[in-house]
């Protein structure tokens, strides 16, 4: 019979987990419904030996024993006893949010029980027990299931691509093939770290700013649709001659043509994002695409040293197991997603087979610093391990200037956008209202 995986909640809502065995996904679904559980996710599982079935679970191991511990009877009356603020307390528990610190902590805890030589199901089931999240917790208790089925943490992380990131995963898995999971753990904790400090770094100066020039966005609409018609209609009551500035006029019949034919700019608007992803879409633009990110103006840089970083690191983890060079690169790609650095390493990969140098893709691709290929061309020649190390803190290093430059360009990008909009704003709407304050429109329609 095949075996299954489930995850179900009990009236309590209590998430219980285990792995049975059922003659198809519907009859265990009737079983479950029939013991008062609700089924949250099934999945089908290898066929396993007898001797691995009879192995105790941290949760039960069949129907039957599930309902002997979890007693209906006194689940009833907990049930009963529940007060209205308990059970709303127990449905935003079971749906809160995973968020990136949930991860980070994750991460901390395991890489902790890895280094005092945890295997990884008594580390799950450690991380499991003091986890209080119930959402992530049965994304752990996932890949739990995964890992005592004798499939890797990658595997069942690939499922939830939206909470583990790509690099994530893909930093998890050159650990697990390359057999140096602690090593990963450690990059992964340092990768969240450096990611959540970036991140920060880039709130504390974008949201500000970026909230400062909606704002003025919105004065100058509504002081355009509202205050400017005002000031016209004064001085058209009292038959003064005084003219509101040009540049004042022009954006509000901008606006008022804009406002009356709204589906014009609507319909191109569409038309563009639409055009824009078709062709981001396919092969070519996509590759033009990330072409774009490693060239684009003050991030394009650090978006290159991130993953050629990545890629190193991953590469020396491979390298201080005795990989070979090329099973290292080949392995290693997995860690970077852009379609230039993967094709400058499928070239790399191709010079190697072909006996020329694995450099030479980097070094002519014009990205790659030349401190970097050098570096690399000297470890070719000496003890490659041993440079790359040096080449992944020579990085580390020059990924901090970089940053350290972009929080000083990123500033005055910013102040010089919201700065024109403010002239902007002054012109249009402030002009016409120190004009009204004053007065002189007075003297013009009386004829002094």
């Amino acid at each position: 019979m095949p075996t299954y995986v489930y995850r179900a909640v009990t009236k309590a809502g209590v998430i219980v987990r285990n792995r049975v065995e059922a003659s198809s996904r519907q009859n265990l679904i009737k079983s479950l419904k029939s013991s008062n559980l609700l089924p949250i996710a099934i999945e089908q599982v290898s066929y396993r030996s007898a001797k691995s079935t009879k192995r105790q679970k941290k949760n039960v191991t069949d129907i039957q024993e599930i309902m002997k511990n979890v007693n209906t009877t006194r689940l009833g009356a907990r049930k009963k006893t529940l007060t209205t603020k308990e059970k709303i307390n127990l449905y935003l528990a079971k749906t809160e949010k995973i968020t990136s610190r949930d991860l980070v902590v994750f991460t901390q805890n395991f890489y902790l029980l890895k280094k005092a030589n945890f295997n990884n199901i008594h580390a799950l089931n450690t991380i499991i027990d003091s986890t209080e999240n119930l959402s992530f917790r049965g994304v752990l208790e996932d890949i739990l299931a995964g890992v005592e089925a004798g499939e890797n943490m990658y595997t069942t992380m690939e499922y939830y691509s939206n909470i583990f990131p790509y690099i994530y995963i893909n930093m998890i898995k050159v650990g697990e093939l390359s057999g140096s999971l602690t090593n990963s753990l450690e990059q992964a904790v340092k990768y969240l770290d450096d990611t959540d400090t970036l991140n920060r770094k880039l709130k504390t100066i974008l949201i500000p700013n970026i909230a400062q020039f909606i704002l003025l966005l919105v004065m100058l609409v509504v002081g355009t649709l509202f205050a400017i018609p005002a000031i016209q209609s004064v001085f058209d009551e009292l038959g003064s001659d005084e003219k509101l500035p040009g540049i004042t006029l022009w954006f509000a019949d901008f606006l008022n043509k804009l406002i009356e034919f709204w589906y014009i700019p609507t319909v191109i608007l569409i038309a563009i994002i639409a055009a824009i992803t078709f062709y981001v879409n396919t092969p070519k633009g996509k590759y033009n695409f990330h072409y774009f990110k490693y060239k684009m103006p003050i991030f394009g840089e650090l978006i290159f040293a991130l993953d050629f970083s990545r890629l190193m690191k991953a590469m020396l983890l491979n390298l201080k197991n005795g990989m070979r060079i090329q099973d290292a690169i080949e392995v290693s790609k997995n860690v970077v997603k852009n379609y230039v650095m993967l094709s400058i390493i499928e070239t790399s990969i191709n010079n190697i087979l072909i006996g020329s140098s694995w450099i030479e893709p980097f070094e002519r691709s014009g990205l790659a610093k030349p401190m970097i290929t050098e570096m690399l061309k000297i470890g070719m020649q000496t003890d490659l391990t041993e440079m790359m190390e040096k080449l992944v803190e020579y990085m580390q290093i020059d990924i901090e200037n970089i940053m350290s430059k972009i929080m000083k360009a990123l500033p005055q990008v910013v102040y010089a956008i919201v700065g024109a909009v403010l002239i902007f704003f002054v012109l249009v709407v402030l002009v016409p209202c120190v004009m009204v304050y004053m007065g002189n429109f007075l003297f013009d329609a009386y004829g002094v």
